[in-house]
């Protein structure tokens, strides 16, 4: 079988233990269900393609296994007699299509097509067909694997059927290594830049992979497999690169928000700064960061090492807030509870991530050893690691969630920089309009002042008006701070205007 002896003869191991794992859920399931209680769910995308040849091999070497437990040595070629489903749709790409037809014809496959939505069309089939185990190209990283495992049942309220994912524990470098190795035939839009395809209305080649205006390499020369989902968006940016969009990470309608105001809050993980045992200056210097670029800090907080405690802040801050970042508690002591308090927050669970595990292994050698490194296992679907060449780790980003592993500041200015280059293709930060303030001074006492002041954070409501001392014996100082040069000079006269002549100064 062409497609196991190009395994066996390649010298990749990773691929090789992908491959025989893989292997073992498929004739465990064929083990389980009759070739007439199994189908496979064939879309023509990568992932599929590579579950097409795998399924191929598995039935091969399935049925060979039996052949020799019967005393037949003989040498065999098996047909894949495996029912499968393809759901046809009018936003389908021509592309994806033909070669669909084509894969059906070359390896002689029986095809039911369905032209129903997923869920109407199972329901159909399974009443048609005595189908109890259906094989999936579902990946972890993909929208649908929360919470899946290699077997797991259909969800609550679909028809009953078992979900068999043999490439559950692929990254996208896998899929291509498969690919590649196997010299197998692929959709031709992967040629074209495209690395992650769904319909025709929410899909274009991916920005990363652009040379020119209407030239991409292909898609297994992206370089991050993170983001290869970077093409598929209902919400576009600015195109940077011909007539092709860019699809930003950041937080949504970012573009159409420009002049407006982005929240973040930040949440310090940490014992030792509740007990005053370390002075925490990583918060500070961040609300700086993030003020220089336009963003509003909303909240600062300092929690317990504590998974409950960390789950329970990022719920409540990361849905009313565009960003969340927290810091602390991260690493391989009994104490760094925070990347499992974010996966809580988030109810999905920590499972292994090969690649980042890579950057571990490379970072601290022998000591970060297989599957008892659970400093490698992050937030399940909704993770992202953020790959910046000046850092040994990439940053860990869950959706609107990013964890920093700064313990200094010299190493939080160092990851805020990566971030900001980031952004510059498309990374999780937009830079916004930046802050404006204007500050008065006056010997005026706080009790003379407080009310004029509080009626002017009326008449201001888009205004910070702010009043401090920088000790009890200085003037009082006053504190415009807003994006609008204007409103703040307006506001600034309108106080001077309650007062006699002379009563404020401005400062620097």
């Amino acid at each position: 079988m062409e497609v196991d002896k190009a395994i066996r003869e390649s010298d990749d191991r990773r691929l090789k233990t992908k491959y025989n794992n893989a292997i073992f859920v498929i004739q465990r399931a064929l083990a389980l269900y009759s070739i007439e209680e199994v189908a496979f769910s064939f879309n023509g995308g990568k992932d599929s393609t590579v579950l097409l040849h795998l399924l191929r091999a598995g039935y091969f070497l399935h049925k060979e296994e039996q052949s020799h437990s019967c005393g037949d040595h003989s040498n065999h070629e098996f047909a894949c007699p495996i029912r499968t489903i393809y759901f046809e749709s009018p936003s389908v790409f021509p592309e994806i299509n033909s070669f669909t037809y084509e894969t059906a014809s070359t390896y002689g496959l029986q095809m039911d097509i369905i032209r129903l939505d997923f869920k109407s069309g199972l329901e159909a089939l399974l009443k048609s067909k005595p189908i109890r185990a259906i094989f999936l190209g579902v990946r972890i990283g993909d929208p649908t694997a929360v919470g899946q495992e290699q077997f797991s049942p259909s969800s609550p309220g679909w028809p009953p059927f078992m979900r068999v994912n043999p490439i559950l524990d692929w990254s996208y470098r896998d899929v291509w290594a498969f690919l590649l190795t196997c010299k197998v035939p692929y959709c031709s839009l992967y040629d074209k830049g495209y690395t992650s395809i769904g319909s025709i209305h929410d899909t274009v080649p991916n920005a990363l992979l652009c040379i020119s205006k209407e030239k991409f390499r292909p898609a297994y020369l992206l370089s991050d497999g993170r983001l290869e989902r970077a093409g598929r968006a209902k919400k576009f940016s600015p195109p940077v690169c011909g007539n092709f969009p860019a699809v930003s990470n950041g937080p949504e309608s970012v573009n159409s928000r420009q002049n407006s105001l982005l929240t973040a809050s930040v949440i310090a993980v940490g014992d030792e700064i509740l007990s005053g045992t370390v002075e925490d200056q990583l918060g500070p210097t961040l609300c700086r960061k993030l003020h220089s670029i336009g963003w509003a800090v909303s909240q600062f907080s300092v929690i317990r090492n504590d998974i409950d405690s960390v789950a329970e802040e990022v719920e409540r801050w990361k849905s009313t807030n565009d960003m969340v970042f927290i810091y602390g508690g991260v690493g391989p002591l009994h104490s760094d509870v925070t990347v499992a308090g974010v996966a809580k927050a988030f109810g999905v669970r920590l499972a292994p991530d090969e690649e980042f595990e890579e950057y571990l292994r490379h970072l601290i050698g022998d000591k970060c050893t297989g599957d008892r490194n659970e400093m490698a296992q992050l937030p399940e679907g909704i993770t992202e690691l953020l790959h910046h060449e000046k850092l040994p780790v990439p940053l860990i980003k869950c959706l609107n969630v990013i964890i920093l592993t700064s313990t200094n500041v010299t190493e939080l200015e160092e990851q805020w920089d990566c971030l900001i280059e980031l952004t510059r293709s498309s990374g999780p930060l937009v830079s916004m309009e930046p802050f404006i303030s204007k500050c008065l001074t006056t010997t005026l006492s706080d009790v003379e002042t407080a009310q004029p002041l509080s009626k002017l954070c009326i008449e201001f409501p888009d205004l910070h008006i702010g009043g401090y001392r920088k000790s009890r014996n200085e003037p009082l100082i006053i504190n415009f701070e807003g994006k609008d040069l204007a409103r703040i000079e307006a506001a600034a006269e309108a106080l001077c205007k309650k007062f006699h002549a002379g009563a404020f100064s401005e400062i620097d």
